[in-house]
């Protein structure tokens, strides 16, 4: 019983001890020093900014790590491959790029998951992501390169959207839903 108090206490002082890692290590990156203020000013950071945000945030012993660690991993890799891609249509070969306008459908209504899966596709070199229209449930991306619009479309639902749809534990994502030992 005292351990789950101190879990719960631990909890109420920091509901998202990631983000408030993040911006700890964020702050001291920033003033690029180590004395002491510093250190006391990232730890308030680090305390106040997720407990203000947290109303806002959710849940985060919800999110399934191990597909957020992945998913980080796949999304930086097809960055850089993306960048080399576009490099090469920009400054390469004379072939003209095929621009197409894609229409991505979405599998969920869950806001986080739409406005994450819209930000990178946005962030990936050669698409960007121009609206979410929640009436049709789909999003609206303009490819810099496409040359098969279907394969492009189910490729990005497949590495980005299932992943999103399993990081947040959502109903549909092929995986139940584990209260215990996977979070």
């Amino acid at each position: 019983m005292k351990e789950a108090s101190n879990v719960s206490l631990a909890r109420r002082w920091f509901p998202h001890p990631v983000l408030s890692l993040q911006l700890g290590v964020s702050w001291l990156v920033l003033v690029h020093s180590l004395a002491l203020v510093h250190w006391l000013s990232a730890l308030l950071v680090a305390w106040a900014v997720p407990r203000l945000l947290a109303p806002f945030l959710g849940d985060a012993s919800r999110i399934h790590w191990p597909t957020t660690v992945r998913l980080i991993l796949t999304v930086l890799w097809d960055i850089v491959v993306a960048n080399i891609a576009v490099a090469r249509i920009t400054l390469g070969s004379m072939q003209r790029p095929r621009p197409a306008w894609l229409r991505v459908p979405l599998e969920t209504d869950h806001p986080r998951v739409n406005a994450l899966f819209a930000t990178i596709i946005t962030t990936t070199p050669g698409t960007v992501s121009m609206t979410i229209c929640e009436e049709r449930r789909e999003i609206l991306v303009h490819a810099l390169d496409c040359d098969d619009e279907q394969a492009m479309v189910a490729e990005m639902k497949a590495r980005y959207e299932a992943p999103l749809i399993r990081i947040f534990r959502l109903p549909g994502s092929g995986r139940p839903n584990r209260s215990k030992g996977d979070a």
